[in-house]
């Protein structure tokens, strides 16, 4: 083999195997990348990540692409190296004193190794660790020439890429040409809660991204202070009177209403009461200084719902049933409790929602079921309620009385259906005709008789 055509294929090997290494680290790139990262930087990047945007929506067939460029240079990779490597050889093993036939059978097995070598370090392992490591800027350099060798060999890439679809379709698996990199909040809460309990995550940040991952999936009438705890003003009441009803119940904000809250006319602060010179409050009619407030639908999710509070000074908004009735209210404080837990200042009730009470626990009424189930653990099955306090009214089927009892099933994915964990409910406290205080006690799983254990 003469000099200059040693010189030409050292020149072509180290060509190929940056090839190789290319089309590895595109395809491991590519694969690494989160869909999320991929549009966002399209958005704001340039034409590198406009090509990197276009290949992962084409992510099987750039892969196959990907594959077949491998394949190529791989394979006249190892066809150019190997007697080259082994003429460097010949000279040592014929300096041993080996016969020809063992020291040429020697030289090229030795010429296999080190070529082979060679490609896997540099060609594969390499580029791959890169683009693990480095999966958008080793996109953003790869995506161009990866685009360019797909559109030459498209041909043979679908004929490729289509045989293996083929295969995959005869055993039953549709082929996804674009990577679902992102993960839905189920997964994320999921993940959340397997590292707290193995204990990677402590305990208060679990909850924290729980209940922030959780907050988008709530209703505004999940969120929002129920109808029947709302304190109201009229609208010919006076700022004098507002600031009675300030020191009396501790709120701010008040709904001035000409009747019920089904005529609200809008909102007063107690911070109005300063527009107000002192000699004029008594006289001073709540309905002037009363602002309009925004109203949301009862089914409006919790992002749509903090984007109309905020926007808006009063900081509140009043929530609407399909009927056009007034639910309830939401402020910014309910919104801030659904992420952080619960919020309390000097004019709050010092009384927790859950507490431990001998055997069992003292819960209000108005917390959710989810809620209920966090501090307990017991779980409510599915139903037309949203309240641990609608759970009993709907197992008693009529307005209780305090002291009254019923015994509630509990919801256990992974126990038996036969023997279910019953809970009993008995009724502490009642306000009007909303149960305000329930006990909770758990009372094991229902024995083979159909009485408990």
């Amino acid at each position: 083999m003469t000099g200059w055509w040693t010189a030409l294929s050292v020149l072509a090997i180290l060509f190929l195997t940056a090839g190789t290494a290319l089309f590895v680290a595109a395809e491991f790139s590519l694969t690494a990348l989160e869909r999320s990262t991929v549009d966002a930087n399209a958005r704001t990047g340039d034409r590198r990540d406009r090509f990197v945007q276009r290949a992962h929506r084409t992510l099987s067939f750039q892969l196959s692409g990907a594959q077949l460029g491998i394949s190529i240079t791989t394979l006249a990779t190892g066809f150019l190296a190997e007697p080259v490597v082994a003429q460097f050889l010949r000279p040592g093993l014929d300096a041993l004193g080996l016969p020809p036939g063992p020291a040429g059978g020697l030289a090229l097995a030795g010429s296999l190794v080190i070529a082979t070598s060679l490609s896997m370090v540099f060609g594969e392992l390499v580029p791959k660790n890169l683009a693990i490591a480095h999966p958008v800027p080793t996109a953003r350099a790869t995506a161009g020439p990866q685009l360019l060798f797909s559109r030459i060999f498209t041909l043979a890439i679908r004929a490729t890429n289509g045989t293996a679809n083929w295969i995959l379709r005869r055993m039953g698996i549709e082929p996804a040409d674009e990577l679902a990199s992102a993960r839905t909040p189920a997964e994320l809460v999921s993940l959340v809660r397997n590292s707290a309990r193995s204990g990677s995550l402590d305990e208060d940040t679990a909850k924290l991204v729980d209940r922030s991952l959780q907050f988008g999936e709530r209703t505004a009438e999940e969120l929002m202070t129920p109808r029947s705890k709302i304190e109201v003003l009229q609208a010919d009441d006076t700022v004098a009177d507002l600031v009675a009803a300030t020191t009396e119940t501790g709120f701010s904000r008040f709904p001035i209403v000409a009747g019920d809250l089904d005529e609200t006319i809008g909102i007063v602060h107690v911070k109005q009461v300063f527009e107000v010179p002192p000699a004029q409050r008594s006289s001073t009619r709540l309905a002037t200084l009363a602002r309009p407030v925004p109203v949301v639908p009862s089914t409006l999710d919790g992002d749509a719902v903090m984007s109309q509070v905020r926007a808006n000074g009063l900081q509140t908004a009043l929530v609407v049933d399909e009927y056009g009735g007034t639910a309830g209210m939401v402020t910014v404080e309910d919104l801030i409790e659904e992420i952080v837990g619960d919020v309390r200042d000097e004019h709050d009730d010092a009384t927790p929602d859950v507490i431990r009470a001998g055997n069992g626990w003292q819960v209000s009424g108005l917390l959710r079921t989810d809620e209920v189930a966090e501090e307990t653990g017991f779980r409510a099955p599915d139903g037309e309620y949203e309240t641990i306090g609608g759970l009993v009214l709907a197992e008693l089927g009529h307005i209780p009385q305090s002291g009254e009892s019923v015994e509630l099933t509990a919801f256990d994915p992974d126990g038996d259906p036969e023997r279910p964990v019953r809970w009993l409910a008995t009724v502490a406290a009642m306000d009007g005709r909303r149960i305000d205080l329930l006990h909770l006690t758990e009372l094991g799983p229902r024995g083979p008789d159909g009485g408990r254990r």
